[in-house]
């Protein structure tokens, strides 16, 4: 059902367009946490670790189909307030076609270049194999990761996030009966999980790119809108490459940090994977969020309801700061626990550096969260450049600071103190900007 983001009362409309976006992105990471747990649990810990060092490749990927999701979501939610459906329905098939030829790229890219990006990674022998079957097979999947992202992004512009949230459901309870049953009925091993994910994925996509054109084929239109168009393309651009940089970025930054990790040899990449899992459920579930008050701020942009986006902010804040509160305690009272979930056995070494590295992380989920919501907030205003400069500072502070603490502390501690460190100030900066943007904003509406 699609919902106009620009009536009610602010906190309420956020907390109930949030919360489905909030459940997607559990069950979007019940993805990758499947493969993990599967291949640590019934395969072994090189498995997991082979999985968790492929895994930052195809956060480049993702990158690529997150920027198209937003690029198209941000001008369809912009058109959608104010009232163009003529244009709204252009600018889906331009960014489609965009998309699909972003995809195609990729996957030529990908074939040639992953065995590489192995090497450079260091990644050690007994795991190369592993790492380079997955990759090989989630690249065919590519197109299913590019349309699904486009279609929930134009759920989440027309106001709908249960939609997603659905299919998400469904399909990621499939995958980890699937994961299972190919690597213990069938004994295929990583390429079972590979395959899990690749067929779960695929049937989602089909689903909500249907869903998708049945939803637009029903809001009138008098005008039935150019198929593609070079102003609209233009639009989605400006939103996209900022986006797909600042997710590339922090991918190419996270395989940097890799490499370090891959140094201290199978055990701490192990404990890294299975921790850095339960990190990124936390960090991907603020930035959906964020996502979520992206859609709100466009749509009331669109509309010229610039006092609702301060509110908007307010209301994102006390969003994710009640999600930082059971998460942190959870991981820092119960860390051990979780993490043996995805290990075979109790191994010491891999089990201590993912423990090591949820306390040294998870107290400061409330800095990130904040950092995460104002971000959202400059990109659904378009203030991109505001937004690429917050985030190139978190990242260029956390691979120097890897490399450099890692080496100083002769240990893996110094690679996790680099998060903090790089989210902190990365805060300071997106509020900042944010400040600035919306002081602006209450200058216009003072001088109306």
């Amino acid at each position: 059902m699609n919902k106009d983001l620009t009536v009610g009362k602010p906190e309420t409309v956020i907390w109930r367009f949030c919360l489905p976006l909030f459940g997607s992105i559990i069950f979007q990471q019940l993805y990758n946490i499947a493969d993990s747990l599967v291949a640590g649990k019934f395969i072994g810990e090189n498995a997991l670790a082979a999985v968790g060092n492929s895994y930052e490749i195809t956060l480049i990927f993702i990158a690529f189909a997150f920027g198209c999701n937003m690029g198209c979501s941000v001008v369809v939610s912009q058109l959608f307030g104010a009232k163009e459906p003529g244009r709204l329905k252009t600018a889906v098939t331009t960014a489609c076609i965009f998309s699909g030829a972003v995809c195609l790229v990729l996957m030529l890219a990908g074939i040639l270049g992953c065995e590489l990006l192995l090497y450079l990674m260091r990644t050690p022998g007994e795991v190369f194999a592993d790492s380079k079957l997955y990759l090989d097979i989630y690249i065919w999947g590519l197109p299913f990761v590019f349309f699904y992202n486009i279609a929930t992004g134009i759920f989440s512009a027309l106001g709908d996030s249960k939609t997603p949230f659905y299919f998400l459901a469904v399909s990621s309870v499939s995958n980890i009966a699937v994961d299972i049953l190919f690597v213990k009925a069938f004994h295929m091993g990583v390429a079972g999980v590979a395959w899990a994910t690749f067929l779960c994925q695929g049937i989602s996509c089909i689903l909500a790119v249907f869903t998708v054109w049945l939803r637009l084929k029903k809001i009138p239109c008098q005008d039935k809108g150019a198929l593609f168009d070079w102003g609209l393309l233009k639009r989605i651009v400006t939103i996209a490459v900022p986006s797909i940089l600042q997710q590339s970025f922090i991918s190419v930054g996270n395989i940097l940090i890799q490499s370090v990790i891959n140094g201290f040899g199978p055990s701490v990449m192990a404990g890294y994977s299975a921790a850095v899992k339960l990190n990124n459920l936390v960090i991907t579930s603020f930035t959906t969020i964020g996502n979520g008050i992206s859609n709100y701020s466009a749509q009331n942009l669109g509309a010229g309801k610039y006092e609702r986006i301060r509110e908007g902010f307010l209301a994102g804040i006390k969003m994710v700061w009640c999600l930082c509160i059971p998460f942190c305690a959870l991981y820092l009272f119960s860390g051990k626990y979780l993490l043996l979930l995805f290990m075979e056995k109790d191994s010491g070494a891999a089990l201590m550096t993912g423990r090591q590295f949820l306390w040294i992380l998870s107290p400061f989920y409330f800095v990130v969260s904040t950092k995460l919501v104002a971000d959202g907030i400059l990109r659904g205003i378009s203030a991109m450049g505001q937004f690429m400069a917050a985030t190139f500072t978190d990242l260029i502070l956390r691979v120097v600071l890897a490399f450099l603490l890692s080496d100083l502390t002769k240990s893996a501690v110094g690679i996790w103190c680099a998060w903090p460190v790089g989210w902190t100030i990365a805060m300071g900066i997106s509020f900042g900007f944010y400040r600035n943007k919306i002081n602006q904003y209450s200058k216009l509406i003072t001088r109306s």
